[in-house]
């Protein structure tokens, strides 16, 4: 008994144990990591990767996108700004030419990033230095082709991609998803919350088209959506806020009007894992719907090349 308590440490002597093999464990020898062999390339590094956690999730993920291309469903890419910021353009171009991404939808900063690319051949600014004295987001090309693009009758992605189309240097238009999309006739959308965007302060903005613009892209997508049905798969790689949002009002949108969405694959990709893509498309979609959600951290610098090379190994 402890004086200064007048409570005394519990007895453990009467405490009922149980042997390691009757116990079992989650984690297996047989599941470990195996050593990298020189010269195997990318399958023996997957393969290599153990079979616990994020390995098996890897796995998962490329297996789904190469069923979805064998059962030509849609494999819907949704973009961050920060995806185009890594230079990450020509890998996802290469995926869409294999099929592996069917259409892309991307957040304004993600549209904005691109259409720099396409126009000058850099993107993003310093905006410690420029910030100070109000020129963050005032490139004058940027804010007035950019909006003028969207005076076009139909949504934001195909008319930026068009006006790219017009615009882009030849030195620079091997490198735009927008304007490579629009040249193959893949659906391109672009999802504005206004006032997020430095367009919207140019005075070149048309809000009556900037609204009708983004609000058909989003009809668009629903459609693209309804399609995720038996077997697609939906990708939000570096959008914390707009895309997740936009992906779940679309989900619902669309099983409202009668379409059966259910047994899909949704993956949330970024470097940092936060809540509203972890419930909005990891977690959400697939309530007594059926289909699997994953989680993959890491810098998209790393893990969407990483990713792509390991669908180009997997197609046979």
């Amino acid at each position: 008994m402890s004086e200064r308590y007048g409570i005394a440490p519990i007895d453990l002597a009467e405490l009922k144990t149980i042997s390691l093999a009757a116990r079992g464990g989650k984690v297996k020898q047989s599941d470990f990591a195996r050593v990298y062999s020189r010269g195997s390339g990318i399958p023996g590094l997957i393969d290599s990767l153990p079979h616990i956690l994020a390995g098996d999730s890897l796995r998962a993920v490329v297996e789904a996108v190469l069923n979805a291309r064998r059962l030509n469903k849609p494999v819907i890419w949704g973009l961050g700004g920060h995806v185009i910021k890594c230079g990450l353009a020509p890998v996802l171009i290469d995926l869409m030419d294999r099929s592996f991404a069917t259409t892309f939808a991307m957040n304004g900063a993600a549209s904005i990033h691109d259409f720099e690319i396409a126009l000058a051949g850099n993107t993003s600014e310093d905006v410690e230095a420029v910030l100070p004295d109000g020129r963050f987001g005032a490139a004058e090309e940027t804010g007035r082709q950019w909006n003028d693009a969207l005076l076009a009758d139909c949504g934001a992605g195909e008319a930026l991609g068009l006006a790219l189309d017009r615009l882009s240097p030849a030195e620079h238009r091997s490198d735009s998803i927008l304007l490579r999309a629009w040249q193959k006739c893949i659906p391109v959308t672009v999802h504005v919350a206004i006032g997020t965007d430095t367009p919207h302060t140019h005075p070149a903005v048309n809000p009556e088209a900037l609204g009708r613009a983004t609000h058909r892209d989003f009809r668009l997508f629903c459609t693209l959506v309804s399609s995720l049905n038996g077997g697609g798969v939906f990708i939000n790689a570096g959008s914390a806020v707009v895309m997740p949002e936009v992906f779940l009002k679309a989900l619902s949108t669309v099983r409202n009007l009668g379409h059966e969405v259910r047994n899909f694959t949704t993956v949330n990709l970024d470097f940092l894992q936060q809540y509203r893509p972890r419930v909005n498309v990891v977690e959400r979609p697939h309530v007594q719907s059926g289909g699997r959600g994953y989680s993959l951290t890491g810098h998209h610098e790393i893990m969407i090349p990483l990713l792509a090379a390991a669908l180009i190994e997997g197609d046979k």
